[in-house]
């Protein structure tokens, strides 16, 4: 699995992003796509998470700020994330993620792409 991450950037608080993921290859083996986050000196944390399935996750600092949606075709999975009321405590890089849930977890990770909210 390929993951392609674009759509970070500059933005000013209160305004708006989309970021989106294409994943490509084995797409069978995908159970659940979203992304997480990592701001400078933290930890990374999960944002929102979607699966197949359609049983979507946010992470408790969203508060319905943030909208994870997907498109699935027969050679992509692609999963949008679209942040609105941006904070300066958002900015981050964001790391898109693609899941198994088999007998074991194995996660792919794409490269992260920047998302800076200046005040």
């Amino acid at each position: 699995v390929q993951l392609v991450e674009s759509g970070g950037g500059l933005v000013q608080a209160g305004g708006s992003l989309r970021l989106s993921c294409a994943a490509s290859g084995d797409i069978s083996s995908i159970d659940e796509m979203g992304w997480y986050r990592q701001a400078a000196g933290k930890q990374r944390e999960l944002v929102a998470s979607i699966t197949t399935g359609g049983s979507i996750k946010y992470g408790d600092f969203v508060k319905g700020r943030f909208t994870i949606s997907n498109v699935k075709d027969n050679a992509k999975n692609t999963v949008y994330l679209q942040m609105n009321s941006l904070k300066p405590e958002d900015t981050a890089v964001f790391h898109c993620n693609a899941r198994w849930n088999g007998w074991y977890t194995y996660n792919w990770w794409g490269q992260g792409t920047q998302v800076t909210v200046s005040s």
